[in-house]
């Protein structure tokens, strides 16, 4: 896991819970209309269909709420800018926890239903500083929930793909924080200067060792739209494919981030 040596930029906690209220909610009203078919749909998840993906997304908040539950852990593990490199460990628990989930829960929305409600309960209480147990390690209440705009828009995304003509809509704020961290681990994996990705409209971070920019245009650019960003940094889509479908735009020697992608497994 790369160290995180850049400082994690401050979100708002008010409006990342609002956030990710939001788009639970979003994802709820989506699953509320999918027929028995398009719910056994396959999805690029490995042996996940769109009824497993959907179950999952409950877990996403239901992990807080089970933390704010138990006692509370005594030190800190893990910063924000460590989590998208600390993933990957646990896909394997996620994926069986994730078929077992929807084997015994028949009503989605149901489901959808007592996570809103837990985790709405437990927030209204809870402070920013209060440390949790995630599976990946120890983190604040404030950091984590920044890591479940992550989730959340990601695995919109991944249900919007599965299903056509789903269209389950994207919170701003949260998919505003999951393009920031995501952008922001890039330039930890890869520290320097002489590479500025941006990503409007939500974030510009400069990354990859070289000459150091200091005025007028860069000479190392890529630039990208949200949602292709996040595809590329959780392995969606590869560099390869975002060029040549013109979803991506690279100029410069220092502008190939093939062999920095994906950020998260």
């Amino acid at each position: 896991m790369p160290p995180a040596k850049k400082r994690a930029r401050a979100y708002d906690s008010a409006k990342i819970r609002a956030a990710v209220l939001a788009q639970l909610g979003n994802v709820r009203d989506g699953v509320r209309t999918l027929s028995e078919d398009q719910s056994a749909r396959p999805t690029h998840l490995d042996g996940w269909t769109v009824r497993d993906l959907a179950a999952h997304v409950t877990t996403v908040l239901e992990t807080v709420s089970r933390s704010l539950e138990g006692p509370e852990p005594t030190a800190r593990e893990l910063s924000l800018l460590d989590w998208p490199f600390a993933t990957a460990a646990r896909a394997a628990d996620i994926a069986d926890d994730t078929r077992e989930l929807a084997a015994r829960n028949a009503d989605l929305d149901a489901l959808f239903a007592r996570t809103e409600q837990r985790i709405t309960e437990r927030l209204a209480t809870a402070p920013d500083g209060r440390l949790l147990a995630a599976r990946t390690g120890t983190m604040t209440l404030a950091d984590y929930l920044v890591t479940r705009t992550v989730e959340l828009v990601v695995h919109t995304d991944d249900l919007n793909r599965a299903v056509p003509g789903l269209d389950i809509p994207y919170d701003r704020q949260a998919l505003a924080a999951c393009t920031r961290l995501l952008a922001d681990a890039l330039a930890v994996k890869a520290p320097g200067a002489s590479t500025e990705v941006r990503i409007p409209p939500y974030a510009v971070v400069q990354c990859v060792e070289g000459p150091r920019h200091t005025r007028g245009t860069p000479p190392n650019v890529v630039e990208t739209d949200p949602l292709t960003w996040i595809r590329l940094a959780t392995g969606r889509t590869e560099w390869k494919t975002a060029l040549d479908e013109a979803k991506v735009s690279a100029s410069g020697e220092r502008a190939d981030l093939a062999g920095l992608l994906p950020l998260m497994g």
